[in-house]
């Protein structure tokens, strides 16, 4: 089952689509199964990718563009359609997701879009450098000043919360962090798959009683479920 184009309707109204691209350069995040869906074919990939973009209408001046990946394990035909489209349309904000690795990267993007606001996010997943290094398996370290540099060019953070090992208290700064830091946070509740990673049901029924009025902060996009934004892979 699977949806790969879908309108964003509330607050920060966009359209968003769900590409294929090649493997992600990292690969190894412990609750990631999303680069199920990369691919190595890469006409296939261009074939799905431009029947996807296709659908774009321009009508919100905004949209979001997501893979199992970062922006830069894009097809280099799918990323120069994408560029099209958003002239053709008269796309006036481009959001794209990278991985941590790609962050000195940005401008190799930004320059495809000169007349467009890019705006990237990345999957920090938590503050807690031990709790992302060792539960998460995302190789790398931030501390204040990592903060700062990095929140000068990425527009938004994703937090992955709900997670056997996590606490309230965890939960509670890395959502005070990722407000102080960054422009907007996703916060996604985690949802079991098929990896080692496991939720932790009486963090969630916590979480949602005392923050579901979260969905309204202007700040904050909450995925209560990982098909919430209408395009997903399962």
């Amino acid at each position: 089952m699977e949806s790969r184009y879908s309108k964003i309707l509330e607050k920060n109204q966009r359209e968003i689509v769900l590409l294929k691209s090649f493997p992600c350069s990292y690969g190894k995040c412990s609750f990631c199964n999303y680069i199920n869906d990369n691919s190595l074919n890469e006409d296939e990939m261009n074939t799905l990718n431009f029947d996807i973009l296709s659908k774009v209408t321009g009508e919100f001046s905004s949209l979001e563009v997501i893979n199992s990946g970062s922006v830069f394990e894009l097809p280099a035909a799918t990323l120069k359609q994408i560029v099209a489209i958003v002239k053709e349309k008269n796309i006036k904000i481009i959001y794209f997701e990278i991985y941590y690795g790609y962050h000195k990267r940005l401008i190799e993007i930004i320059s495809l879009f000169p007349n467009t606001e890019v705006r990237f996010r990345t999957g920090i997943e938590t503050f807690d450098n031990d709790f992302r290094k060792n539960i998460y398996n995302k190789n790398f370290s931030l501390d204040e000043a990592a903060l700062l540099n990095l929140s000068q060019n990425i527009y938004s953070t994703c937090l992955l919360i709900c997670v056997q090992g996590q606490t309230r208290e965890m939960i509670e700064e890395d959502i005070r962090i990722g407000l102080k830091y960054f422009k907007s946070i996703t916060i996604n509740i985690f949802i079991n798959n098929e990896t080692k990673i496991k939720r932790d049901e009486e963090l969630f029924n916590w979480f949602i009683k005392k923050y579901s009025h979260l969905k309204n902060h202007p700040k904050i996009e909450l995925l209560i479920d990982n098909k919430d934004l209408g395009v997903f892979k399962q």
